[in-house]
């Protein structure tokens, strides 16, 4: 968490409008009145639920208020999710707003971090100290710019700098960030008054503790649409958590699965089938993601997902889980030439679309509940993958998907009927309309069309007495 190097997210700036005009010069009279101004603010927000984004830039235009003559301050906090350790916010005079940063996981630690004042005051707190600050006089002397951002920052014309921390919990509590460092510079001659270090020291523990509500919030919401996925970690984060309470959903329901896994599995080490799997997954949910798709499970080495028609209409969303399908087909074909020609393990894809109307919410016992689909339709999707090797296809549709879709404007053909296990009746299968080839798998679209037998030479099975 670097202050000096950092990946923007946000490439514009909100322009915010002036607090207000410029108070009086802050002193020793009046410091507490502006004090109990600023913790009431941040005690207010914190209440109200103002994100981290919104406190550090109102913080910011409140000390700019009390003529703080602020070049640049800066907050950082960690945070609990797979993808991010932690985001921060900058402020600058000349953009009087704040702008976002987030930093990956993963990934060797730079000397540059190593070397900055935020790793110092962490070293400090672990070490058991209780508050922890530092200043540095950058004007004064060359041993005061004793970090190499802060021989940056006096470079740029800063005469003054502080750099505070917070712990969250006895034992920084990662459910809620662990803590937040603040750093604050001024080109003002002299540096920071002292009536200004003291208002900060006196009001950043109340910024520190709405800031600290902000990453509980953040960090549960993140969590909950990580591994429930984004759709349904929206709804238990909102309320949806009572035992029973379903709703019905009209969607496409999207299946996929790895062709042959188990036999994969039995040779394979596990790291190698977790690396594969993720790649897989990922490979999929980035088709998906860019087309309004929710990923509801990941079930071993399948996966189920949905296109709800409450945000499309009926083709639209038929149309985009063809082209999501189509398009995690090629990659993970084309994915997997290259593992096979690195002596990876890989394996072939499968995917099943369907359309119908499923419940939607907790179902589980009282203390162990899961936010998932049920119905005859999830069933039905599930039963019709199982098809795609005996039709030597690697993406069908039932009828309902087909009626839906308009049939993709001919792009699919009917199969015949099927009897799928525990289905009572025979069901319409389509595939897509593609040439007549000799190979299952190549290049481009995937399918293929029915023979008398499998790939190995082996008798089909009668699609019409035979369930699968």
């Amino acid at each position: 968490m670097s202050e000096t190097s950092i990946r923007l997210v946000d490439s514009e700036t909100r322009t915010a409008p002036p607090l207000s005009s410029p108070g009086r010069a802050l002193s020793a009279a009046n410091l507490p009145e502006a004090a109990e101004e600023i913790k009431l603010w941040a005690t207010e927000q914190g209440l109200r639920g103002a994100t981290a984004r919104d406190l550090f830039e109102g913080y910011c235009r409140r000390l700019e208020a009390h003529r703080f003559e602020l070049m640049r301050a800066y907050v950082s906090t960690q945070t609990l999710h797979p993808q991010w350790t932690g985001y921060g916010y900058t402020w600058k005079r000349e953009w009087q707003s704040v702008r976002e940063q987030q930093f990956a996981r993963g990934g060797p630690v730079s000397q540059e971090w190593l070397a900055s004042p935020f790793y110092a005051l962490i070293q400090r707190s672990q070490g058991g100290e209780k508050k922890v600050w530092l200043r540095r006089r950058l004007e004064l002397r060359p041993d005061q710019r004793d970090f190499p951002a802060l021989v940056d920052f006096y470079n740029a014309g800063a005469t003054d700098y502080l750099c505070l921390g917070f712990r969250f919990g006895e034992n920084a509590d990662p459910s809620h960030g662990t803590g937040v460092l603040y750093s604050f510079t001024t080109d003002r001659p002299g540096g920071f008054h002292d009536a200004e270090i003291e208002l900060l020291h006196s009001t950043l523990p109340e910024l520190s503790l709405a800031m600290k509500a902000h990453a509980g919030y953040d960090i549960a919401s993140g969590l909950l649409r990580t591994y429930l996925g984004y759709d349904a970690g929206a709804r238990v984060h909102s309320g949806a958590v009572e035992r029973g309470t379903v709703n019905s959903l009209h969607s496409v329901l999207w299946y996929a699965d790895l062709r042959g896994f188990t036999r994969i599995s039995d040779v394979t080490s596990g790291a190698q089938i977790v690396e594969m799997l993720n790649e897989t997954f990922e490979t999929l949910t980035a088709s998906l993601r860019t087309r309004g798709g929710h990923v509801l499970k990941f079930i071993g080495d399948a996966m189920l997902a949905t296109i709800s028609f409450e945000e499309v209409e009926e083709r639209v969303a038929c149309n985009r889980g063809l082209e999501a399908a189509v398009e995690s087909l090629e990659k993970v074909e084309s994915r997997n030439l290259r593992r096979q020609a690195e002596g990876l393990p890989f394996a072939e894809l499968d995917i099943a679309l369907h359309v119908g109307e499923v419940l939607y919410g907790n179902v589980g016992a009282a203390d162990r509940l899961d936010f998932t689909v049920i119905g005859p339709t999830v069933n039905e999707v599930v039963r019709m993958e199982k098809l795609c090797d005996m039709l030597d296809r690697h993406l069908l549709f039932s009828s309902r998907f087909a009626e839906a879709a308009g049939r993709c404007d001919g792009r699919l053909e009917s199969l015949g009927q099927f009897k799928l296990r525990g289905v009572g009746e025979p069901k319409e299968i389509f595939g897509l309309r593609v040439p007549h080839i000799a190979t299952s798998v190549g290049p481009g679209l995937i399918g293929m069309t029915p023979a008398l037998h499998d790939r190995h030479g082996q008798p089909r099975l009668d699609p019409c007495t035979d369930q699968i």
